[in-house]
């Protein structure tokens, strides 16, 4: 199994930048599709983007299309979102996932196994 560690958080103001980061060891990360969620608090956890095992295919929600963006780096191992022009909205904690299946999936139940996950505040 894998074991995932996110980093990359913190508090920034509306209209910047954060680069998550998600830190893969026990096996490597090219054996999976890697997800992105986010919780905010009183909310359900909700899916944000994910990456194919090649890194050629993304899809993301409709809330952080055209901002964020996923990618990845298997040598490595590790996985990456660029999150830009930053909303107060976006403020959540953020988790990273991987999948062991081949059925694309944007809900959480379906991802193998997660990391802690990382805060990321945006003020006004």
């Amino acid at each position: 199994q894998v074991q995932l560690v996110e980093s990359g958080g913190g508090l920034v103001q509306a209209g910047d930048s954060l680069r998550l980061s998600c830190a893969a060891s026990g096996r490597t990360l090219s054996a999976y599709a890697m997800g992105w969620f986010r919780q905010a608090p009183g909310k359900e956890r909700e899916f944000v983007a994910r990456i194919s095992r090649s890194g050629g295919a993304t899809s993301y929600a409709d809330s952080v299309k055209g901002r964020f963006a996923a990618s990845r780096d298997d040598a490595k191992n590790a996985a990456y979102l660029q999150m830009n022009s930053l909303k107060q909205e976006d403020t959540a904690v953020y988790y990273c996932a991987a999948d062991e299946s081949y059925i694309i999936s944007r809900t959480p139940r379906n991802y193998d196994y997660w990391g802690q996950g990382t805060q990321v505040t945006v003020s006004s």
